[in-house]
This record gives structure tokens, sequence and C-alpha cells, in this order.
């Protein structure tokens, strides 16, 4: 199977396109996935390839970790740009994940000062008041919207809450009160029959119109960069991302492209 799992709490550093020197922090099990989305693009593959009974790594453990790896890198001279929450799956899914989020806060503080905390989401768990007050303290969120209509949320995420609709996440997304990043993935195929694009000019203005209403801090655009568990996807050329760039740019908003 060519998707990956990450087998360890903290990993990396890793080089990210969108983040820079990037340590990550997986808060779900370590031999499986755990999250509220399927997608058809998941580095990590598909849930029902990737489930586990296992317990997802306690706080303490979280803590320990992290402390750990920080203090090894410290000790060599190197400094991460940003410390990541993402890994096998949602990291909001995490019972612990506002206290996880302190702790994060007062060991960078300590050990990397001038490092970032970023979240990478899949703005599922926004109906918790919780997490979005633990989010609102990190530096960076990036929160995924790959589309504004409920049939290519559920062609290309897959979400697995019943009721999970394109309105409840605009309007999740609204609250954060632009202390947020969209992060959108741009892709072409086909899945179980099925022809999909969310690069159609319709399908774009619709996200647009959303973004006026989200109104992040930036919009991050990206296409397919490695294996994913659905072999018909295709990765969209550069230039049709930076005219969708463009038209994102003329709407008033910063954003940043990654082929």
């Amino acid at each position: 199977m060519s998707t990956i799992l990450f087998d360890e709490i903290v990993y990396g550093p890793v080089k990210s396109r969108r983040l820079g020197i990037s340590l990550g922090i997986n808060l779900s099990p370590v031999n499986g996935k755990r999250c509220t989305f399927n997608c058809i693009y998941c580095e990590c593959g598909l849930n029902e390839e990737r489930r586990t009974k296992a317990p997802a790594p306690s706080r303490e453990n979280v803590k320990q970790a992290l402390t750990k790896k920080l203090t090894e890198m410290t000790v060599g001279g190197i400094r991460p740009d940003v410390i990541t929450f993402s890994g096998n799956g949602e990291p909001t899914m995490h019972p612990d994940f506002a206290g996880i989020i302190e702790d994060t806060l007062e060991i960078r503080d300590k050990l990397c000062p001038t490092a970032k905390i970023a979240v990478l989401s899949n703005s599922t768990m926004l109906n918790k008041e919780e997490v979005i007050q633990a989010l609102c303290k990190a530096d960076e969120n990036l929160m995924k919207f790959d589309a504004a209509n409920d049939d290519l949320i559920e062609k290309i995420d897959q979400p697995e809450i019943h009721d999970f609709t394109a309105k409840k996440l605009i309007e999740q997304l609204y609250r954060f009160n632009g202390k947020l990043i969209v992060q959108t993935i741009f892709l072409r195929g086909e899945h179980n029959g099925v022809y999909i694009d969310n690069t159609r000019d319709e399908d774009v203005a619709q996200w647009i119109e959303a973004l006026k209403k989200i109104q992040p801090q930036k919009v991050m655009i990206y296409t397919i960069s490695r294996e994913t568990p659905v072999k018909t996807l295709q990765k969209i050329p550069m230039e049709a991302l930076e005219q969708i760039a463009e038209k994102v740019r003329q709407a008033g908003f910063a954003v940043s492209v990654s082929a």
C-alpha cells in the first residue's frame, strides 16, 4: 500500500510545502487512522483500510514526547518553523485537545519560542465550543474547505458525520472572526464510477462567495503531491491553480499556491 501512517506521536521535522520546517504532532493512534472524513486523496489511506482499536496517545504522553524531541533539536541547533498538529487523522477529535494545546504553548514558549503552533483540521468538530477556543489559541488554524456544496464535499471528503453540510461548515468557519487560514485542494478524477472536478467555474465561484462570508486571513490552494488511495485522481496543473488564485486575489484575499 503506497499511503503512509505516522508511527510516532511526534515526528519529523519535515519540509512542508506550505509551512516550512515542520515538527509534527500525531494525536491519532500510531497504528491506524481516526478521522471524521474519509478523503479520497488522504495520504494515510482510506478509513476502511486503516481502522484500529488502539487508543489515542494520552495528554501526558504527548507532553513528554514533545518536550523530549524539542530538547534534542535545541541541543542539535535545529529549530522548527512550526509545530503542526496533523498525523493519522483529525487532531481535534482527541478528548484532551484543548489541554494538549495549552501544554504545547507552554513547551514551545520554553524551548522554541520562535516556532508557530499550527493545526491542520478538517473543520468537522467546530460544533464544540472548547475546540474553537483551543484553535483560536494556536498561531495558525488551517481549516479544510474543499468545496462549498454538499455534492462535492460528499464526493471528495466523504464525511462520516451524517449531518455535516456545507452550510453548517461555512457558518462555523465564520465564527473564527477571520482568525483562520482556509486550505483547499483542487483535483479531478473518477471514484466509484463518478467523475469529480472542483475546478469548474461555477464551483469555484460558489467557493469564493463562501470565502467572502468566512473572511479568512489567507487562502492556501494546492493539489495532489503524494500517493493517494484512489489511483484515478489527477493533479491540477500550476497554470490552472494560478487562474483560480487570481480570482481569489480579485475577491480581496491573500493566497498561496502549491502544486
